[in-house]
Protein backbone atom coordinates (compact mmCIF):
# COMPACT_ATOMS: atom_id res chain seq x y z
CA UNK A 1 0.00 0.00 0.00
CA UNK A 2 2.53 2.49 0.65
CA UNK A 3 4.55 2.14 -2.52
CA UNK A 4 0.73 3.24 -4.03
CA UNK A 5 0.97 6.90 -5.68
CA UNK A 6 -2.73 8.56 -6.07
CA UNK A 7 -3.40 11.17 -8.44
CA UNK A 8 -3.01 14.23 -7.24
CA UNK A 9 -2.50 17.57 -8.64
CA UNK A 10 -2.71 21.54 -7.66
CA UNK A 11 -5.57 21.47 -10.93
CA UNK A 12 -7.49 19.13 -8.59
CA UNK A 13 -6.95 21.38 -5.53
CA UNK A 14 -8.24 24.41 -7.41
CA UNK A 15 -11.14 22.50 -8.63
CA UNK A 16 -12.01 21.89 -5.59
CA UNK A 17 -11.15 25.29 -3.76
CA UNK A 18 -13.77 26.72 -6.78
CA UNK A 19 -16.25 24.35 -5.39
CA UNK A 20 -16.28 25.89 -2.53
CA UNK A 21 -16.02 28.58 -3.05
CA UNK A 22 -19.17 28.84 -5.14
CA UNK A 23 -20.66 26.53 -1.65
CA UNK A 24 -20.12 29.46 0.47
CA UNK A 25 -21.69 31.92 -2.00
CA UNK A 26 -24.96 30.29 -1.81
CA UNK A 27 -24.83 30.03 2.35
CA UNK A 28 -24.30 33.89 2.06
CA UNK A 29 -27.33 34.75 -0.04
CA UNK A 30 -29.23 33.93 3.46
CA UNK A 31 -27.10 34.24 6.20
CA UNK A 32 -27.54 36.55 8.77
CA UNK A 33 -24.44 39.02 9.38
CA UNK A 34 -26.15 39.76 12.95
CA UNK A 35 -25.28 35.89 14.00
CA UNK A 36 -21.66 36.81 13.67
CA UNK A 37 -21.91 39.53 16.44
CA UNK A 38 -24.39 36.89 18.97
CA UNK A 39 -21.27 34.65 18.16
CA UNK A 40 -18.22 37.18 19.41
CA UNK A 41 -20.56 37.88 22.51
CA UNK A 42 -19.98 33.75 23.69
CA UNK A 43 -16.79 33.22 23.10
CA UNK A 44 -17.18 29.91 25.43
CA UNK A 45 -18.96 28.29 21.86
CA UNK A 46 -15.35 29.32 20.29
CA UNK A 47 -13.15 28.26 22.93
CA UNK A 48 -15.08 24.99 23.18
CA UNK A 49 -14.76 24.56 19.44
CA UNK A 50 -11.17 25.35 19.05
CA UNK A 51 -10.59 22.56 22.18
CA UNK A 52 -12.47 20.13 20.33
CA UNK A 53 -10.65 20.51 17.54
CA UNK A 54 -6.93 21.34 17.71
CA UNK A 55 -6.95 19.40 21.93
CA UNK A 56 -9.96 16.53 22.36
CA UNK A 57 -9.80 15.15 18.53
CA UNK A 58 -5.96 14.56 18.43
CA UNK A 59 -5.67 13.26 21.82
CA UNK A 60 -9.25 10.75 21.23
CA UNK A 61 -7.09 9.90 17.31
CA UNK A 62 -4.07 8.86 19.65
CA UNK A 63 -6.12 6.58 21.71
CA UNK A 64 -7.85 5.11 19.03
CA UNK A 65 -4.44 4.38 17.15
CA UNK A 66 -2.81 2.73 19.86
CA UNK A 67 -5.84 0.64 20.81
CA UNK A 68 -6.61 -0.45 17.03
CA UNK A 69 -2.23 -0.54 16.26
CA UNK A 70 -3.53 0.39 11.98
CA UNK A 71 -0.35 -0.10 9.68
CA UNK A 72 1.92 2.64 10.73
CA UNK A 73 1.34 5.11 7.44
CA UNK A 74 -2.33 4.65 8.44
CA UNK A 75 -1.43 5.55 11.66
CA UNK A 76 0.72 8.91 10.45
CA UNK A 77 -2.52 9.74 8.29
CA UNK A 78 -4.84 9.58 10.92
CA UNK A 79 -2.98 11.72 13.23
CA UNK A 80 -2.46 13.96 10.32
CA UNK A 81 -6.06 14.18 9.63
CA UNK A 82 -6.81 14.99 13.81
CA UNK A 83 -4.26 17.64 13.60
CA UNK A 84 -5.27 19.73 10.58
CA UNK A 85 -7.77 22.26 11.04
CA UNK A 86 -11.73 22.19 10.30
CA UNK A 87 -13.01 22.08 6.56
CA UNK A 88 -14.84 24.79 4.44
CA UNK A 89 -17.33 21.92 3.81
CA UNK A 90 -18.36 22.13 7.52
CA UNK A 91 -19.91 25.82 6.58
CA UNK A 92 -22.40 24.72 4.53
CA UNK A 93 -23.47 21.30 6.27
CA UNK A 94 -24.00 23.42 9.48
CA UNK A 95 -26.31 25.24 7.46
CA UNK A 96 -28.14 22.55 5.92
CA UNK A 97 -28.32 21.54 9.57
CA UNK A 98 -29.95 24.16 11.49
CA UNK A 99 -26.68 24.77 12.84
CA UNK A 100 -25.06 28.40 13.81
CA UNK A 101 -23.55 28.65 10.71
CA UNK A 102 -22.02 31.86 11.96
CA UNK A 103 -20.03 29.83 14.66
CA UNK A 104 -19.11 27.50 12.16
CA UNK A 105 -17.65 30.31 9.57
CA UNK A 106 -15.36 31.58 12.63
CA UNK A 107 -14.16 28.51 13.74
CA UNK A 108 -13.27 27.11 10.50
CA UNK A 109 -11.41 30.73 10.10
CA UNK A 110 -9.62 30.75 13.62
CA UNK A 111 -8.92 26.96 13.10
CA UNK A 112 -7.21 28.04 9.38
CA UNK A 113 -5.09 30.47 11.06
CA UNK A 114 -4.07 28.70 14.27
CA UNK A 115 -3.51 25.78 12.16
CA UNK A 116 0.04 27.62 11.05
CA UNK A 117 1.72 26.77 14.19
CA UNK A 118 -0.74 23.83 16.14
CA UNK A 119 -0.85 21.42 13.13
CA UNK A 120 2.70 21.05 13.24
CA UNK A 121 2.99 20.59 16.70
CA UNK A 122 0.37 18.45 17.61
CA UNK A 123 1.10 16.07 14.56
CA UNK A 124 4.74 15.97 15.99
CA UNK A 125 3.80 15.48 19.49
CA UNK A 126 1.18 12.84 18.88
CA UNK A 127 3.50 10.74 15.89
CA UNK A 128 6.05 10.87 18.61
CA UNK A 129 4.37 9.05 20.91
CA UNK A 130 3.39 6.84 18.78
CA UNK A 131 6.14 4.06 18.54
CA UNK A 132 5.52 2.14 15.10
CA UNK A 133 4.84 5.52 13.24
CA UNK A 134 7.43 7.72 15.12
CA UNK A 135 10.24 6.57 12.52
CA UNK A 136 8.30 8.04 9.50
CA UNK A 137 7.90 11.31 11.17
CA UNK A 138 8.96 14.61 8.68
CA UNK A 139 9.38 17.72 10.25
CA UNK A 140 7.24 20.53 8.07
CA UNK A 141 6.26 23.94 8.31
CA UNK A 142 2.81 25.60 6.55
CA UNK A 143 3.03 28.80 4.06
CA UNK A 144 0.74 31.18 5.99
CA UNK A 145 0.61 33.70 3.00
CA UNK A 146 -1.25 30.70 0.91
CA UNK A 147 -3.36 29.38 3.64
CA UNK A 148 -4.74 33.33 4.27
CA UNK A 149 -4.69 33.77 0.84
CA UNK A 150 -6.90 30.48 0.03
CA UNK A 151 -9.29 31.16 3.17
CA UNK A 152 -9.58 34.80 1.79
CA UNK A 153 -10.66 33.27 -1.92
CA UNK A 154 -12.75 30.31 -0.72
CA UNK A 155 -14.60 31.74 1.96
CA UNK A 156 -14.09 35.44 2.18
CA UNK A 157 -14.88 36.87 -1.00
CA UNK A 158 -17.78 34.75 -1.79
CA UNK A 159 -19.01 35.54 1.19
CA UNK A 160 -18.55 39.20 0.82
CA UNK A 161 -19.58 38.74 -3.01
CA UNK A 162 -23.23 37.12 -1.60
CA UNK A 163 -24.06 39.59 0.90
CA UNK A 164 -23.51 42.33 -1.47
CA UNK A 165 -26.14 40.61 -4.03
CA UNK A 166 -28.58 39.90 -0.98
CA UNK A 167 -28.59 43.22 -0.06
CA UNK A 168 -28.34 44.85 -3.60
CA UNK A 169 -31.26 42.54 -5.22
CA UNK A 170 -33.23 40.59 -2.19
CA UNK A 171 -35.24 39.31 -4.48
CA UNK A 172 -32.91 37.70 -6.03
CA UNK A 173 -30.98 36.26 -3.74
CA UNK A 174 -34.10 35.30 -2.13
CA UNK A 175 -35.09 33.23 -5.75
CA UNK A 176 -31.47 32.07 -6.10
CA UNK A 177 -30.74 30.38 -2.57
CA UNK A 178 -32.59 27.63 -2.88
CA UNK A 179 -31.18 26.74 -6.67
CA UNK A 180 -27.92 27.63 -4.90
CA UNK A 181 -28.03 24.87 -2.37
CA UNK A 182 -28.88 21.83 -4.78
CA UNK A 183 -26.39 23.44 -7.23
CA UNK A 184 -23.68 23.08 -4.62
CA UNK A 185 -24.27 19.77 -3.73
CA UNK A 186 -24.35 18.37 -7.44
CA UNK A 187 -21.29 20.03 -7.81
CA UNK A 188 -19.01 18.72 -4.79
CA UNK A 189 -20.73 15.00 -5.68
CA UNK A 190 -19.57 15.35 -8.61
CA UNK A 191 -15.78 16.40 -7.96
CA UNK A 192 -16.01 13.65 -5.31
CA UNK A 193 -16.94 10.94 -8.48
CA UNK A 194 -14.21 12.19 -11.00
CA UNK A 195 -11.95 12.04 -7.97
CA UNK A 196 -12.60 8.61 -6.85
CA UNK A 197 -13.05 7.62 -10.63
CA UNK A 198 -8.98 9.24 -11.26
CA UNK A 199 -7.71 6.57 -8.54
CA UNK A 200 -10.81 3.82 -8.68
CA UNK A 201 -8.31 1.19 -8.99
CA UNK A 202 -6.11 2.20 -5.66
CA UNK A 203 -9.33 2.84 -3.80
CA UNK A 204 -11.26 -0.62 -4.50
CA UNK A 205 -7.56 -2.52 -3.80
CA UNK A 206 -6.81 -0.69 -0.67
CA UNK A 207 -9.78 1.17 0.56
CA UNK A 208 -10.79 -1.53 2.93
CA UNK A 209 -6.94 -1.07 4.62
CA UNK A 210 -8.38 2.51 5.83
CA UNK A 211 -12.08 2.70 6.25
CA UNK A 212 -12.84 1.30 9.14
CA UNK A 213 -10.66 3.73 10.74
CA UNK A 214 -11.46 6.20 9.21
CA UNK A 215 -15.29 5.77 10.03
CA UNK A 216 -14.95 5.06 13.74
CA UNK A 217 -12.62 8.09 13.68
CA UNK A 218 -14.82 10.39 12.44
CA UNK A 219 -17.93 9.56 14.75
CA UNK A 220 -15.75 9.87 17.40
CA UNK A 221 -14.86 13.53 15.98
CA UNK A 222 -18.39 14.16 15.54
CA UNK A 223 -19.45 13.10 19.14
CA UNK A 224 -16.64 14.76 20.79
CA UNK A 225 -18.03 18.00 19.22
CA UNK A 226 -21.29 17.32 20.37
CA UNK A 227 -20.67 16.23 23.44
CA UNK A 228 -18.30 19.31 24.26
CA UNK A 229 -21.34 21.62 23.15
CA UNK A 230 -23.59 19.49 25.63
CA UNK A 231 -21.18 19.84 28.54
CA UNK A 232 -20.93 23.41 27.81
CA UNK A 233 -24.75 23.81 28.06
CA UNK A 234 -24.31 25.69 24.47
CA UNK A 235 -27.78 26.24 22.30
CA UNK A 236 -28.27 23.30 20.50
CA UNK A 237 -27.44 25.24 17.37
CA UNK A 238 -23.67 25.85 18.22
CA UNK A 239 -23.58 21.52 19.66
CA UNK A 240 -24.62 21.31 16.11
CA UNK A 241 -22.16 23.81 14.76
CA UNK A 242 -19.41 21.83 16.92
CA UNK A 243 -19.94 18.65 16.02
CA UNK A 244 -19.55 19.09 12.57
CA UNK A 245 -16.64 21.21 12.79
CA UNK A 246 -15.13 18.62 14.63
CA UNK A 247 -16.10 16.48 12.38
CA UNK A 248 -15.32 17.76 9.09
CA UNK A 249 -11.17 18.17 8.34
CA UNK A 250 -9.22 19.97 5.72
CA UNK A 251 -7.96 16.46 4.34
CA UNK A 252 -7.14 18.52 1.50
CA UNK A 253 -4.87 19.97 3.24
CA UNK A 254 -3.42 16.44 4.92
CA UNK A 255 -3.30 15.51 1.41
CA UNK A 256 -0.93 18.20 -0.14
CA UNK A 257 1.32 17.79 2.95
CA UNK A 258 1.69 14.35 2.49
CA UNK A 259 2.33 14.82 -0.66
CA UNK A 260 4.87 17.65 0.20
CA UNK A 261 6.66 16.22 2.85
CA UNK A 262 6.30 12.22 2.71
CA UNK A 263 7.13 11.60 -0.63
CA UNK A 264 2.73 10.85 -1.20
CA UNK A 265 3.51 7.89 0.94
CA UNK A 266 0.61 5.75 0.14
CA UNK A 267 -1.15 4.60 3.37
CA UNK A 268 -0.73 8.61 4.44
CA UNK A 269 -2.64 9.66 1.42
CA UNK A 270 -4.90 6.86 1.09
CA UNK A 271 -6.09 7.63 4.48
CA UNK A 272 -6.30 11.52 4.11
CA UNK A 273 -8.13 10.75 0.75
CA UNK A 274 -10.89 8.86 1.63
CA UNK A 275 -11.28 11.10 4.77
CA UNK A 276 -12.05 13.56 1.92
CA UNK A 277 -14.94 11.32 1.02
CA UNK A 278 -15.90 9.82 4.02
CA UNK A 279 -16.44 12.95 5.64
CA UNK A 280 -18.61 14.29 3.68
CA UNK A 281 -20.81 11.17 3.43
CA UNK A 282 -21.36 11.13 7.12
CA UNK A 283 -21.85 14.98 7.23
CA UNK A 284 -24.48 14.86 4.64
CA UNK A 285 -26.41 12.20 6.79
CA UNK A 286 -25.99 14.08 9.62
CA UNK A 287 -26.42 17.19 8.53
CA UNK A 288 -30.10 15.68 6.70
CA UNK A 289 -31.24 14.11 9.64
CA UNK A 290 -30.99 17.41 11.49
CA UNK A 291 -32.24 19.33 9.02
CA UNK A 292 -35.94 17.57 9.58
CA UNK A 293 -35.02 18.69 13.34
CA UNK A 294 -35.09 22.47 14.13
CA UNK A 295 -33.02 23.08 16.87
CA UNK A 296 -36.21 24.94 18.62
CA UNK A 297 -37.66 21.71 19.04
CA UNK A 298 -34.80 20.09 21.30
CA UNK A 299 -34.45 20.55 24.93
CA UNK A 300 -31.35 21.10 26.93
CA UNK A 301 -32.42 19.04 29.34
Amino acid sequence: MDSVRLNFSEGSLGALNVVLALIMFGIALDLDLRRFREVARRPRAIVGGLVAVFVLFPAATWVLVRLLDPPPSVALGMLLVASSPGGNMSNFLTHVARGNTALSITLTGLSTAAALVLTPLSFALWGSLTPSAAPLLSSFELDGLEIIQTFGLIVLLPLALGRLVALWAPEAARRLSRPMKALSILSFIAFVVVALRLNWEFFMRYVGHVAGYVALQDTVALGLGYSLGAILKLPEADRRALAIESGIRNSGLALVLVFAFFDGLGGMAITAAWWGVWHVVSGLAIATWWSRRPPALVTDA
